[in-house]
């Protein structure tokens, strides 16, 4: 009697204290559990809430967004419940009876079987999340029960299945049922039919068995869902299945819209980042690309990027960093490398030099030979097409992307202010000194990126003032926020580069009337093409949206026969004719301060025309331009030149160039000697000795029109002894 009051004691102070326990276990709440159940992947979601990129960023598991119980296949519900616990329904949370019968097949069992319910797996997953098999310990098991005690009388039924089915592991890395099911089967959960609901629930308990154990245990799944019916073919079914499951998961594609955005703005698994892109756009403008990129593939070009801004907010609408497939480097964000810029730079330049009160739109240019003496040595910059027109307007200078008049405006402007300048307009990437770019600055000797450029032409979209682009779409921030703003150019020199810009007329020398920088709605745009082609661009604005394109060749290699209009014009012009079908841009509104005024030159250079300039106090009747003749000059070698042999080449095979910018009937006289026939404008002599000589230019009557002197030094040859020379060469 003793004995069994001792007995019953215990079990009674056994009941109470688990009691107590399940009424004190800090089990979470289902809400709590599904809110903290993050995907291995991280997403991108459009302005208007539509997926663009799914980006995985766990690598050690596999699992995706939390899917409820109403979206699963009711047929994969059956087939774990027969499979794992068949008294779900019915039991509190443990269950007495299938702990009975598991302990009587143990007694003739090698290997043990359990009895755990699918709330005491649950307790276990949520007690371990990153060890899905636990604790295996028995104060482990009394936890567990406890757990799921508690779990029972605070969920419910279809909350603890719905929660299981979300966090329960399967083969290798996969998570829940909706990895698993895309991994193996290769669709979603809900449509999952008997056999293979028959397969994946077999999974649960032995994620790692063989196909054949899977098919023989699916078999017997089946048998249970079917209890009195036949289930010979659905056994052979899920045979089959389970012998063709992949080694590897197959791959989910997702969305795959903004890979490169994905990369750069995702930072956890889980996380789910609203952008501003808008979805159709994106696609539109990818595709666009891609169609344009494949004409160009025998021009030996693969590479290309977008970039589309609103340019009231900043907000980027577009995002494109590659061209995908087509690309040998598709992982590559063109968006976001440094590349040279080309010609893309200059109406900054011609701006500062607008607002510095140095040039207005019709002032007159040189586009005739330069040569600029540098510490690098001589820079004689040439146009794109190797010809030079004379004297020409502002106008003409930058619409046709001249390239000697530009240079001239850079020397007026200043390679520091320049510098500077290109700087405050977020061309962060422009760190060296302005010795480092010299005169090559004005013609894009630098690098930046294609998102920095294309906000830098949003500031003159935006009269000069530049303000940062946004990724993330805050609706709590005014789309007028002034935050960050800084005026850089002044409103009317940045309308008059854009009505430059939009002009098709001034481009006509380079581009003709007809070219794919001509849309039908008003739109500013510039081309760029880079050093030995390897960079091509075209950025422009409306009065809505700013547009950047970008086309090359990661690799760096040279692209054949692409210039600005055949490589990166098209794109640009299809996106921008898209984003205006149904509203047309408008042109903007003149700025105070600035006023139409007529001009004429003489001699007629170009034609009579109305001309914005800054001010308002100009005459009514027209302003005649009177056009002065260029000098002839020399061009090379420069004044005071300094020549310095090269000691590996011998001196009766070095040459020196002479040349003049060609303009009249002239002769060079090398120290009072002929060095070519009259009217030769370049020529190359043999190396004159070591020591001091001149360089005229006389016309027709002998008369001197200029003169440069230079030094050649003489050639120093280094003294080696046989031995040296020999040693040097090993």
């Amino acid at each position: 009697m003793k004995f069994r009051r001792l007995i019953l004691i215990g079990l009674g102070s056994t009941v109470t204290v688990l009691g107590l326990s399940v009424l004190t276990s800090p089990m979470p709440s289902f809400e709590f559990v599904r809110s903290a159940s993050f995907s291995s992947e991280a997403t991108l979601l459009d302005r208007n809430g539509v997926v663009i990129e799914c980006l995985r960023l766990d690598r050690k598991r596999r699992m995706l967004e939390w899917v409820p119980l109403d979206a699963l296949s009711p047929r994969l519900q059956q087939a774990v419940i027969a499979a794992e616990d068949k008294r779900f329904y019915w039991h509190p949370g443990i269950d007495p009876l299938g702990a009975i019968s598991a302990i009587a097949d143990n007694l003739h069992r090698t290997r043990a079987r359990g009895a755990s319910t699918i709330t005491m797996q649950l307790a276990n997953l949520l007690a371990y999340p990153d060890d899905p098999r636990g604790d295996r310990g028995w104060l482990s098991k009394l936890r567990q029960v406890r757990d799921a005690l508690a779990l029972e009388l605070r969920w419910s039924k279809r909350e603890i299945l719905e929660a299981y089915l979300n966090r329960v592991p399967f083969r290798g890395e996969l998570i829940g049922v909706d990895a698993a099911s895309r991994g193996l089967l290769a669709k979603g959960p809900g449509g999952l039919d008997t056999a293979e609901a028959a397969v994946l629930a077999s999974l649960v308990r032995a994620p790692g068995a063989s196909r054949t154990a899977i098919a023989k245990r699916a078999c017997a799944t089946l048998k249970a869902m079917a209890e009195d019916r036949d289930s010979s073919l659905l056994c052979e079914q899920s045979a089959f299945l389970a012998t063709a499951l992949p080694q590897r998961p197959y791959l989910m594609p997702g969305v795959d819209d903004a890979p490169h955005l994905g990369r750069r703005l995702l930072q956890k698994p889980g996380e789910r980042l609203q952008v501003a892109v808008d979805a159709s756009l994106q696609r539109f403008a990818r595709e666009t690309l891609r169609t344009h990129l494949a004409e160009l593939a025998n021009q030996n070009v693969e590479d290309g990027a977008v970039v589309v801004l609103d340019n009231t907010s900043g907000e980027v609408l577009a995002y494109i960093g590659s061209s995908g497939d087509l690309s040998g480097a598709a992982e590559v964000d063109g968006v976001a490398a440094l590349r040279q810029p080309g010609s893309t730079l200059k109406p900054f330049l011609y701006g500062a030099a607008i607002d510095q009160g140095w040039l207005n739109a019709s002032s007159v240019l040189d586009d005739s030979p330069l040569a600029l003496t540098t510490p690098s040595g001589l820079y004689i910059p040439q146009d794109y097409d190797r010809n030079f027109r004379g004297a020409v307007s502002v106008r003409t200078a930058l619409g046709s992307s001249l390239n000697v008049p530009a240079v001239r405006t850079l020397t007026l402007v200043g390679v520091d202010r320049f510098l500077n300048t290109l700087r405050d307009l977020g061309m962060s990437s422009l760190n060296q000194e302005a010795e480092h770019y010299g005169f090559g600055l004005a013609l894009g000797g630098a690098e930046t990126t294609l998102l920095q450029l294309t906000n830098a032409y949003r500031t003159l979209a935006n009269g000069g003032q530049w303000r940062p682009t946004r990724f993330l779409l805050d609706k709590s921030v005014p789309s007028t926020s002034p935050a960050g703003a800084r005026q850089i150019l002044s409103p009317q020199a940045s309308f008059i580069i854009a009505d430059i810009l939009a002009d098709p007329a001034a481009r006509t020398l380079t581009f003709g009337l007809s070219s794919p920088l001509s849309t039908h709605t008003w739109a500013a745009v510039k081309t760029g093409t880079s050093k030995a082609m390897r960079d091509n661009w075209a950025v422009g604005f409306t009065d809505r949206y700013t547009v950047g394109v970008w086309v090359g060749n990661f690799s760096g290699a040279p692209m054949w026969d692409v210039s600005g209009v055949t490589g990166a014009a098209p794109v640009w012009r299809d996106i921008v004719e898209y984003l205006h079908r149904s509203h047309p841009s408008q042109a903007p509104i003149p700025p105070q301060g600035v006023t139409r005024l007529s001009v004429a030159y003489r001699p007629a250079i170009e034609a009579p025309r109305e001309e914005w300039v800054i001010g308002t106090n100009h005459p009514p009747e027209p302003a005649v331009i009177r056009v002065a003749g260029a000098l002839p000059t020399l061009i090379a070698p420069p004044d005071s030149a300094v020549i310095a042999p090269d000691p590996d080449i011998p001196q009766q095979r070095q040459a020196l160039l002479l040349q003049s910018n060609g303009i009249g009937n002239t002769c060079m006289l090398l120290d009072g000697k002929p060095a070519a026939r009259c009217g030769i404008s370049k020529a190359l002599v043999p190396l004159p000795l070591p020591g001091k000589h001149s360089l005229m230019l006389i016309d027709g009557h002998e008369k001197e029109l200029d003169m440069h002197q230079f030094e050649v030094r003489a050639l120093n040859t280094p003294k080696h002894s046989p031995a040296q020379s020999r040693e040097g060469l090993q």
